[in-house]
C-alpha cells in the first residue's frame, strides 16, 4: 500500500530555502537542471508548457515537479520574468563528489523585472528601470537605476499624482516600497501594471555611500537607501558598476506628462502602440544601442537651458557642413557595441571572452573618431575630442590576453591567447604533445597488428582506447591488449602505456582549463577596476551618436535652425511641417503652415469639423516645440521660439479604465491640469473641449475655459472647436484671433485644403463629413433639413454676458421636419444601383475625352438629384 511521502534531507533542504521566496519560482539545482517543485511546478510546467512529473510516485502524495537543463535555463527564467513573476537561482555550492552528506545549495540571485542583466536584442535601445518609492509627510522621493547601465537617479515629488506620472514617464515595472505607502495608493500602481517590492531591512554598504556622495535630501537619501539594499539583497554580489547618483527636479526640464507624450505620439502611436510612427521612430538615426536610449531619454526629458541648446545645435550644425566627415563617424560609430552593457556585465562578473572581444573592438574605433573629430576642429565638437578617453592600457590588456574567436562559455578553455601565460604554454605543450603521441601509437599498432582500421579515441566516460571492429577482432595478438568495453559492432582495448599517457593528457587538460579560468577572471577584474571610465566614454559616444542622428534627419527632411529666445514668448513659424505626417505622406503631398502668435495674440481659436487638419496643425506646433527643445532642427522655412516650460493637451477622448472615469471627466481633469499648472510660459493644446457634455453645457465651459486662459494665464494657446458659437469671442477678447482650416464645396461635395486661414470657418460641415463617412443617404438629407431649422432657430453668443437658452432648439421646431425614411436594412439604395451597374457596362476605351467628361457630369447630376 502506497506509504506517506517523507521529507529527504534533499526536500528538508528545499522547503528551508523555499520558506523565504514564497512569492518566488525557486531554480532549485539538482546536477545538470534545475528543478521545481510543489506550486512551482504546477504553474510554472503551465507557464513554461514543461511536462509535470512528480517525485515519489508510488507515494499517497508525489511531489509535484519539472525541470529544465541549466544550459537552456536562461530562456525559460527570461519568460517567467517577462511575464511579471520573479525568479531565485538556487546553486550547488559545492562539488557533489567532494561533498559530505547533502550538497550545501543557497540562492545566488534574485531576478525580478526590473533586475534583469540579460536584455533582449530587441530591447537594446530601452532602459529597465527599478524604482524605490520613499513617503515622508506626504513628501515622495523617488530613486531608480538600471542595473545594466549602472544609471542611477533621484528626484523630490509632492503629489502622488506626479509619481505615478514620473513612473509612467519611465515605463518602470518594478517599484520597491515601504509601508508607509497607503493602502489605496499601493492599489492604484498594481493597477498600472506595476510589480510592487517590499525591501525587508536598509543595509548600509559601500555602493550606497559611493552612489549618493552628491545627495543632500534626507528623503531622496532614504530612497536611494531603499534602492540600494534591494538590489544587494536581490543580486548577493558587488555592484561596482552603479555610477554616482545624479539628483532632478521635474521642472528643470519641459514638462510633458504621458497623456501628453501619448496626445503627441512621441513614443508610441496611438493607433498601434507600437513605435513606427512616432517621433522617435522619425528621429532614431543613432547606430549604437547606449545612443538609442539616449535618445528617447532627451525626448522624455527637453531642455530648457538655452546654453546647452545652443551647443547642441552648433554641433548638428556642424556635422551637417562636414558630410563626408559625418560618414566617416557614422562608420565608427556602427562598430562600437554597446559599452555602458558591457561595463555593467563586466563588474557584475557576468561578462565572457566574447563581451571583452567586443569591447576591444569597440574601444578600436575611439582612435579612429577621435581622427575623424579633429578634421572639424574649431568647432562644437572640440569638446567631444577632449573627452573621449582612447582607454589604451584596456585595450593593450585585452588584445594580449583574449583569444579573438574566444567561446562563450569560460569554463571550457580556448579563451587566453598562446604566450600569455607560461604556465599555461607548458600544459598546453604536454596536451599537444599527448595528441601527437596518441597519432604516433595508432600508427604503430595499426602497422602491428596489420589492421587498417583501428584507430584511438577519447570519450569522457571512458577516456582514451584502442578501438577494433568485430571483424577484425581475430587479427588483434593476444595478450597485447586488455579488453575496456564491448560494443555492438566493435571492441575497445587498453594498455598499460596508453592509460600512462591518459593520465598525463588528462591532467594537463583539467589543469590548463582550470588555469585558463583563473587568468580569465583576473583579467576581467582588471577590466573591471576601469568601469568609471568605460562608462564616461559611452556618454560622450552616445552623445555624439545622438546628434549625429541629429544632423542625418535635418539634411534629409530640409529641417531649419531654430531661434530660441529666453526674453521673447512670440511665435514665428514660417511655413511649419508635422515632422511624422510630411515623412509618411511624402514631402509633397504634405501642405505647411505657417503659425504667427506675438504679444497681442496668445489664443488661435480653430473652427472647422474632424479630417480638416486642425488636430495635425495642434500637434505640429507641440512637435516642433520638442524637436527644438532637444537641440534638432526643425521642419519649417524659417522659425522663432520662445522656450516653454511645460505642454498641455487635451486632445482625443477615451476613459480611464484605472480610475472608472468617463471621457468627459478625464477631459475635465486634463483641462484642470491646464489651468491651475499652467503659466505664462507655457503651451495649450485644446482639441474639441466639451464635446463630452450637452451641447450648451460643452459651449458654456469651452467659452469660461477660454476667457480664463486669456485673463489669468496668458500662455500661447491653440483651442480648436466645432462649436463655430465661439468665433465671435474675438469681438471681446483682444488677445484671442480665429482662424480656420480652408475648404471649399464643389457640386456640393467637400474637398478641405489642409491651409491654415485667417478669420472664422462658415460654417461647420459637420454633415459633409458624415457624409464622406458614407453614412446612408437618408440620413444625411434628414440631417441637413433639421440644420437648416436649428439654424433658424439659433442663439446669438455675441453678446457674451447673455444667457442661453436651457432648451435645445431642436424641442421647439416651428417646422415640423419630414419623418425619416425607412430602409431596409439590406436593401441598397436604387439610384447608386442603376449607376453602378452603369459605371460597370461603360467602356471608355471606347469614348472621347469630351464623352466621357459629359458622361460624368452626367453621373453627377443623377446623384444631386437622388
Amino acid at each position: 500500500m502506497p506509504q506517506k511521502t517523507k521529507d529527504t534531507p534533499m526536500m528538508q533542504q528545499y522547503l528551508a530555502i523555499k520558506k523565504d521566496y514564497q512569492d518566488t519560482f525557486l531554480f532549485y539545482r539538482i546536477g545538470d537542471f534545475y528543478e521545481l517543485f510543489y506550486d512551482d511546478a504546477i504553474k510554472g510546467s503551465q507557464l513554461l508548457e514543461l511536462t509535470l512529473t512528480a517525485r515519489n510516485k508510488s507515494a499517497t502524495d508525489p511531489i509535484p515537479m519539472c525541470g529544465v537543463p541549466h544550459h537552456a535555463a536562461q530562456n525559460y527564467i527570461d519568460i517567467l520574468v517577462d511575464k511579471g513573476y520573479k525568479v531565485a537561482i538556487c546553486e550547488q555550492m559545492e562539488d557533489p563528489k567532494l561533498a559530505q552528506g547533502m550538497v550545501k545549495r543557497e540562492v545566488i540571485q534574485l531576478i525580478t523585472p526590473g533586475t534583469m542583466m540579460d536584455q533582449d536584442p530587441s530591447a537594446a535601445k530601452q532602459n529597465n528601470y527599478l524604482t524605490a518609492l520613499q513617503v515622508a509627510k506626504q513628501n515622495y522621493a523617488l530613486a531608480y537605476a538600471d542595473l545594466t547601465t549602472g544609471e542611477v537617479k533621484v528626484t523630490s515629488l509632492h503629489s502622488f499624482s506626479e509619481v505615478m506620472n514620473e513612473l509612467l514617464n519611465l515605463n518602470t515595472k518594478e517599484v520597491v516600497i515601504t509601508n508607509d505607502l497607503a493602502k489605496d495608493q499601493q492599489q492604484t500602481l498594481i493597477k498600472l501594471g506595476l510589480m510592487l517590492s517590499k525591501n525587508k531591512q536598509l543595509e548600509e554598504s559601500s555602493e550606497f555611500s559611493f552612489t549618493a556622495q552628491r545627495i543632500k535630501d534626507p528623503n531622496q537619501r532614504q530612497a536611494l537607501q531603499i534602492l540600494i539594499s534591494y538590489l544587494l539583497a536581490t543580486q548577493k554580489r558587488s555592484l561596482g558598476h552603479l555610477q554616482l547618483a545624479e539628483a532632478y527636479q521635474i521642472d528643470q526640464y519641459l514638462r510633458m506628462d504621458h497623456t501628453v507624450k501619448a496626445n503627441l505620439e512621441i513614443f508610441n502611436s496611438l493607433r498601434t502602440g507600437k513605435r513606427d510612427g512616432t517621433l522617435l521612430w522619425l528621429l532614431d538615426k543613432t547606430k549604437t544601442a547606449m545612443g538609442g536610449r539616449l535618445l528617447k531619454q532627451w525626448l522624455d526629458r527637453p531642455l530648457l537651458d538655452y546654453d546647452e541648446l545652443e551647443r547642441r545645435q552648433d554641433v548638428v550644425a556642424t556635422l551637417i557642413a562636414h558630410y563626408f566627415e559625418r560618414l566617416d563617424l557614422q562608420k565608427s560609430l556602427q562598430k562600437v557595441y554597446d559599452l555602458e552593457r558591457l561595463a555593467g556585465r563586466i563588474a557584475f562578473g557576468s561578462a565572457n571572452g566574447r563581451d571583452l572581444i567586443q569591447l576591444l573592438n569597440s574601444l578600436n574605433q575611439v582612435p579612429l573618431i577621435k581622427a575623424t573629430l579633429a578634421k572639424m576642429s574649431g568647432s562644437a565638437l572640440d569638446s567631444f575630442y577632449q573627452q573621449l578617453d582612447e582607454l589604451t592600457d584596456v585595450r593593450a590588456l585585452i588584445s594580449a590576453a583574449i583569444s579573438e574567436d574566444a567561446p562563450i562559455s569560460i569554463t571550457e578553455g580556448h579563451v587566453i591567447k598562446p604566450h600569455y601565460n607560461q604556465q599555461l604554454d607548458q600544459y598546453r605543450d604536454a596536451m599537444e604533445n599527448g595528441k601527437g603521441w596518441l597519432a604516433a601509437l595508432e600508427a604503430k599498432e595499426r602497422k602491428l597488428t596489420g589492421i587498417s582500421t583501428l584507430k584511438v579515441g577519447y570519450t569522457r566516460v571512458f577516456g582514451y582506447y584502442i578501438e577494433v571492429t568485430n571483424a577484425n577482432k581475430a587479427l588483434v595478438p593476444e595478450d597485447r591488449y586488455s579488453r575496456k568495453q564491448t560494443l555492438t559492432n566493435a571492441e575497445r582495448y587498453i594498455t598499460p602505456e596508453l592509460k600512462e599517457h591518459e593520465t598525463l593528457i588528462l591532467q594537463a587538460q583539467d589543469r590548463s582549463t582550470e588555469l585558463e579560468y583563473q587568468i580569465f577572471v583576473q583579467v576581467r577584474d582588471q577590466v573591471k577596476a576601469e568601469t568609471k571610465r568605460i562608462q564616461q566614454l559611452a556618454k560622450v559616444i552616445s552623445a555624439l551618436d545622438v546628434l549625429q542622428s541629429f544632423a542625418v534627419v535635418s539634411e534629409q527632411e530640409h529641417y531649419v535652425r531654430p531661434e530660441l529666445s529666453t526674453t521673447s514668448q512670440d511665435i514665428k513659424i514660417v511655413k511649419g511641417r508635422h515632422p511624422v505626417v510630411e515623412r509618411v505622406l511624402g514631402a509633397n503631398e504634405f501642405i505647411p503652415n505657417s503659425i504667427q502668435m506675438d504679444e497681442h495674440t496668445n489664443i488661435l481659436l480653430i473652427t472647422r469639423p474632424n479630417m480638416s487638419g486642425k488636430s495635425t496643425y495642434m500637434r505640429q506646433l507641440g512637435l516642433i516645440v520638442i524637436l527644438a527643445q532637444i537641440g534638432c532642427f526643425i521642419p519649417a522655412e524659417s522659425a522663432e521660439l520662445p522656450i516653454f516650460d511645460q505642454i498641455f493637451t487635451r486632445i482625443g477622448a477615451a476613459d480611464d479604465l484605472i480610475s472608472g472615469e468617463s471621457t468627459f471627466m478625464v477631459e475635465m481633469k486634463e483641462a484642470n491640469q491646464a489651468l491651475t499648472q499652467a503659466t505664462s510660459r507655457s503651451l495649450l493644446l485644446f482639441d474639441e473641449l466639451g464635446r463630452g457634455t450637452a451641447t450648451y453645457d460643452g459651449i458654456a465651459l469651452a467659452d469660461a475655459i477660454i476667457e480664463y486662459i486669456h485673463d489669468h494665464l496668458g500662455a500661447k494657446t491653440l483651442f480648436s472647436t466645432h462649436y463655430h458659437e465661439l468665433t465671435q469671442l474675438s469681438e471681446r477678447l483682444p488677445k484671442l484671433r480665429n482662424v480656420h482650416v480652408g475648404a471649399t464645396e464643389e457640386n456640393g461635395h467637400l474637398i478641405f485644403l489642409h491651409q491654415v486661414l485667417p478669420g472664422a470657418a462658415d460654417k461647420s460641415y459637420g454633415i459633409h463629413v458624415a457624409q464622406l463617412a458614407g453614412l446612408p443617404s437618408p440620413v444625411i438629407k434628414r440631417a441637413g433639413k433639421v440644420l437648416r431649422v436649428l439654424e433658424a432657430e439659433g442663439n446669438d453668443l455675441a453678446d457674451g454676458d447673455a444667457e442661453i437658452s436651457e432648451q435645445i432648439p431642436l424641442f421647439n421646431l416651428t417646422t415640423e421636419p419630414e419623418p425619416l425614411p425607412t430602409v431596409a436594412e439590406d436593401q441598397p439604395d436604387p439610384v447608386l444601383q442603376n449607376l453602378a451597374e452603369e459605371v460597370k457596362a461603360t467602356d471608355l476605351n471606347q469614348m472621347t475625352p469630351m464623352q466621357a467628361l459629359n458622361l460624368i457630369q452626367h453621373w453627377q447630376s443623377l446623384l444631386q438629384d437622388s
